[in-house]
């Protein structure tokens, strides 16, 4: 278990893709940091780490990176 802070990200089309998460997350400051960091193995989905940066998140999904944690919600649940 993380303990740091959790992020909520509401989820206006069903998804959101990766790399678009770690951003709008404050995760990654920019795509191309985003991109590194997927690509490195830093990211978990699920528990599992990703390197694909177009994977699509949908609502319940968990976004795991350098201690953070990222909840995927529907739109109108989060913040």
């Amino acid at each position: 278990m993380l303990s740091c802070m959790e992020y909520r990200l509401p989820v206006r089309d069903g998804y959101i893709r990766l790399s678009d998460a770690l951003k709008l997350g404050g995760l990654a400051a920019t795509g191309g940091l985003a991109k590194i960091l997927i690509q490195e193995g830093e990211v978990r989905v699920d528990g599992v780490v990703v390197t694909e940066r177009g994977r699509k998140l949908r609502p319940g999904m968990c976004v795991e990176c350098r201690g953070h944690r990222l909840l995927i919600l529907p739109q109108g649940d989060g913040q």
